[in-house]
């Protein structure tokens, strides 16, 4: 992707959530993974928790995040899936003011380079929520390396061209 060099890089404050019924921080490997690009990339994770698969929880953490003014992005991983227990979209269709449903399709084109027609079964997606964006991964490690690596390292940095979600975010309160 190319990157436009004289421009400056302006790093972003994150709050990257976990979203599991079992993983705890000693095994939340996909959750480490991401911290970790998202460090390297030169953005600071302002919070990291874990939090169980329940909608009430998730849209209650998701809201007080959205209203600090230290968060630019969140980031989740987990709760995607079609079982009974993920809800993760769930939370963000309570609190979204838009979609972005080329984040989604984008990451399911990706990602079925690497698990094929398993695929359809992601509900990864990204919303805009009052000024803060939302991006919502699978839980596994190779999809929370898709999303990172291939889409959200390009378009969380400054200097992406021809355009990338940082320099939108001045505007993204406007009426």
């Amino acid at each position: 992707m190319p990157l436009d060099e004289s421009r400056l890089f302006k790093p972003v404050n994150i709050a990257l959530l976990t979203v599991s019924d079992t993983r705890t921080a000693e095994d939340d490997t996909s959750g480490d993974i991401l911290a970790d690009r998202i460090i390297a990339a030169g953005h600071k994770i302002v919070e990291r928790t874990i939090l169980r698969d329940d909608v009430t929880l998730l849209t209650a953490r998701l809201h007080n995040w959205i209203d600090d003014d230290r968060i630019d992005v969140i980031i989740s991983t987990g709760g995607t899936g079609l079982t009974g227990r993920d809800v993760t979209p769930e939370a963000l269709d309570r609190v979204k003011s838009k979609d972005i449903p080329g984040f989604g399709e984008l990451f399911r084109w990706l990602s079925f380079a690497s698990i094929g027609t398993s695929t359809v079964q992601s509900r990864a997606c990204a919303v805009l929520a009052r000024g803060t964006y939302i991006f919502a991964l699978p839980g596994s490690n190779g999809a929370v390396k898709d999303g990172w690596d291939q889409i959200l390292v390009h378009q969380l940095d400054s200097r992406h061209r021809p355009c990338n979600f940082v320099e939108l975010m001045p505007r993204l309160r406007e009426a």
